[in-house]
């Protein structure tokens, strides 16, 4: 395993990110392929074996049940001060006042909560999951730095804007002298590349750390497109995201395999080769569910693409509709 420092940080975190949407509680009402605990220890010891030290939750996957399965995992197998967790705030965690958003309150009250659930005393990267139009961004800002000067977070990231909106809050905390972020977790794939008019190069401008989330299209890249899986057949979210540009993505798909094939490799190594030939590109959050996963992943950071062959990946996309950031 690689290890790179996040973005203008002195922080190092491996070349791959294990992310743990996948682990929970079917029954949560958040999504029913969830792994459950049993299951979920195993691929985060496997993660650790293989070197990979950056793990990412938020409080919303599964209500708090991915954070309580992964703290258990890294206190048990892992040293606090080798790994660096991340977890997210913003979505609302019941229907409630107060339960969502980025105001001052909900802030300070969802990272205890996650630290709490974690059984941590601090997370190293605390990232707010989507931009709230409805709190001002200096409240969020304020909040966000008193959080880190008070040891509860050692960094802060976004996640999922548009660039002008991740400009105006690095403005906003630079001009009062509070922390900035360091990363931007955003969609970014082989079948979304919406993310490379903006986003991109102002990360790359400003040595922002991007950890791409849905690296592998919700698998959509790493079989043949008829090939089914219950996360397949069940993910709404996912589907939202791409079963409106099918025909078109069909090609790439088609594309990553002829590639896959020619190298020896399977199409999980060349769509995240892809991501990673990327200045900007720290390190994509591998959603695992499986330890062969993990496995399949990991030679992606000594595969090379030649020009040539990102020019034909790249090749067929066209626009599509902008999603995540809204």
């Amino acid at each position: 395993m690689g290890y790179v420092k996040l973005g203008n940080t002195g922080m190092d975190v491996s070349k791959l990110c294990l992310g743990t949407m996948g682990f929970g509680d079917p029954n949560s009402g958040f999504h029913e392929w969830v792994l459950e605990e049993k299951e979920s220890l195993p691929v985060v010891k496997k993660a650790l074996d293989m070197g990979i030290n950056f793990f990412d939750t938020a409080n919303i996957y599964s209500y708090g049940a991915s954070e309580k399965i992964l703290g258990k995992a890294l206190n048990t197998y892992a040293k606090r001060d080798e790994i660096v967790v991340a977890t997210k705030a913003y979505m609302k965690m019941k229907q409630a006042p107060n339960s969502g958003g980025l105001s001052r309150k909900a802030l300070f009250y969802q990272i205890d909560q996650s630290l709490e659930r974690l059984n941590m005393d601090y997370v190293d990267l605390y990232i707010i999951h989507r931009w709230d139009y409805n709190t001002p961004i200096e409240e969020t800002m304020e909040a966000l730095h008193d959080i880190v000067k008070s040891g509860r977070a050692r960094y802060i990231g976004a996640s999922a804007m548009y660039a002008w909106q991740f400009a105006k809050a690095q403005a906003v905390a630079e001009k009062n002298g509070w922390t900035k972020f360091v990363s931007m977790q955003n969609h970014l794939n082989l079948l979304y590349r919406e993310e490379e008019r903006e986003m991109l190069p102002l990360c790359e401008d400003q040595g922002i750390a991007v950890t791409p989330y849905s690296p592998l299209a919700a698998g959509r890249l790493t079989r043949d497109w008829e090939a089914t899986t219950k996360r397949f057949l069940t993910d709404s979210t996912a589907k939202s995201k791409y079963d409106g540009t099918e025909v078109q993505d069909k090609v790439i798909v088609q594309r990553v395999a002829e590639i896959a094939e020619n190298h020896g490799v399977l199409r999980a190594q060349v769509a995240l080769a892809w991501l990673l030939q990327k200045e900007a590109v720290i390190a994509p959050i591998i959603g695992a569910t499986k330890e062969s996963h993990l496995l399949d992943a990991l030679p992606a950071i000594n595969l090379a693409l030649a020009t040539d062959e990102i020019a034909y990946l790249e090749e067929p996309y066209i626009p599509h509709q902008v999603v995540g950031a809204i």
